[in-house]
């Protein structure tokens, strides 16, 4: 049963880690000295690539048929939960904050997701 449902545990564990990672504070003590400018933008738009691409596998593996518009309210479902995820930052009284740049990395990564999903079909059909 876990083997025909691969995509739908890894989807849900991925957007638990997404949540998680964004609403609770972690030390940043820590110092690799590596400096990459923008690098939780790439973080944020990773995210939420993620959620897309394992979103739409995850339908598809539950049986769902148009990827088009699986593509498309995926892409809708992410920007929707990356905007409720910043407004939780801004009203939690955790040591968190709301950022628009955040939203727009969370958003172009699910768009980036979904134009890729459409353009490879065959490859994640074969995937699937």
């Amino acid at each position: 049963m876990l083997k025909n449902n691969k995509y739908t545990i890894l989807g849900i564990s991925w957007l638990v880690l997404v949540t998680s990672l964004s609403l609770f504070s972690f030390s940043t003590d820590v110092n690799t000295g590596i400096d990459i400018p923008h690098l939780d933008k790439l973080v944020h738009f990773s995210f939420y690539f993620g959620v897309v691409l394992l979103g739409c596998l995850s339908l598809l593996e539950q049986g769902a048929q148009n990827l088009s518009r699986i593509v498309k309210y995926l892409i809708i479902f992410a920007i929707a939960y990356g905007l409720f995820i910043e407004i939780l930052q801004y009203v939690m009284p955790y040591d968190r904050e709301a950022d628009i740049l955040d939203f727009l990395a969370n958003s172009f990564g699910a768009i980036v997701a979904g134009l890729l999903i459409k353009k490879y079909r065959s490859l994640i059909y074969r995937i699937k």
